[in-house]
């Protein structure tokens, strides 16, 4: 096995620091001390609330905020899937969000507004949308994308699931694809959305980390690449938010110790992607039953994950 000189490692892991710990210059408002990155994690509870929980890679990784609610804005136990929650705030005050959640096993897309606490839901703006039936247990993964052009102009948004060692893909007009061949995985999480192709990171039950990249023409073949060979079977949930130019921000959530962990990960490179173990998260609550990825929809190129 051909071994990595000790100084190129130590270059690398600080070449991973700089780049991904702290925003590019293009993404830090002139005049502002570089902000750390970090990510929005929202969980839901059994009796169907939301929780919002902001996460700072400091050292160690912690919660800087919390929104609790709204309350009761999932059917109690009824829901089966819950996606990405995608946010933009309301001119006066609070936020719209929409997503993708499943009640009983029924798909629906939903929106909502806050107040200006960011928890508490506004009379009457709950809107729910029923697309399709056929949605049942044993789903180990489930989310959609966005793919914004530089002209600020969504040109795709896909919905996937993970179904019996199956990843289906459903795109405009929900035309579905199929993919088999992924038994061994037990969770991922998309890194990456560009004109070509879509990115998974997806953790294995024996342990090892790849990446899935999906190219986006009708004809495609997943492209799977090992980055890790071991200790990664622990995570049930992962979750990725960009963080600079071409790097990720990367919770593990562990449903054994209702535990996360944080990680910073350079570009995707196969085996020779860096990844640094930024610690365990302080002060956060993982025992909500279903925990997904919320994020500012930024409306334009500027919001699409560059992971890979």
């Amino acid at each position: 096995m051909k071994r990595i000189p000790v100084a190129a490692a130590l270059a690398a892991a600080t070449a991973l620091l700089a780049a991904t710990l702290v925003p590019s210059a293009a993404a830090t408002p002139q005049g502002t001390a570089a902000a750390v990155c970090s990510l929005s994690v929202g969980s839901v509870t059994a009796g169907g609330d939301l929780r919002v929980q902001h996460i700072a890679a400091t050292s160690p990784p912690s919660v800087t905020s919390t929104w609790d609610g709204p309350k009761g804005l999932y059917q109690d136990e009824d829901w089966r899937l819950f996606g990405s929650v995608a946010t933009e705030e309301a001119v006066a005050a609070g936020q719209h969000r929409r997503g993708l959640v499943t009640n009983d096993t029924s798909l629906y897309s939903y929106y909502y507004r806050t107040d200006g606490s960011y928890q508490v839901l506004e009379p009457g703006s709950y809107e729910q949308t029923k697309i399709g039936g056929g949605w049942t247990r044993g789903m180990t993964y489930f989310d959609s994308s966005l793919y914004y052009n530089t002209g600020g102009t969504v040109t795709r948004s896909n919905v996937y699931a993970l179904w019996d060692g199956v990843l289906w893909r459903w795109s405009a007009g929900w035309k579905v694809k199929l993919f088999p061949g992924f038994g061994a995985v037990k969770t991922m999480t998309l890194i990456s959305t560009t004109a070509t192709y879509e990115t998974f990171l997806a953790n294995l039950t024996g342990g090892s980390l790849y990446t899935i990249r999906i190219p986006i023409a009708s004809n495609a073949v997943p492209v799977v690449k090992p980055v890790r060979t071991r200790t990664w079977q622990g995570f049930e949930t992962l979750i990725a938010e960009k963080c600079g130019s071409q790097s990720t921000l990367l919770l593990g959530i562990d449903k054994d110790t209702n535990s996360g962990y944080l990680y910073a990960v350079s570009h995707a490179n196969g085996t020779a992607t860096v990844i640094k173990g930024l610690g365990k998260v302080t002060g956060a609550d993982f025992t909500g039953v279903a925990h997904a990825r919320v994020f500012v929809n930024t409306l334009d190129s500027s919001g699409n994950l560059n992971g890979d």
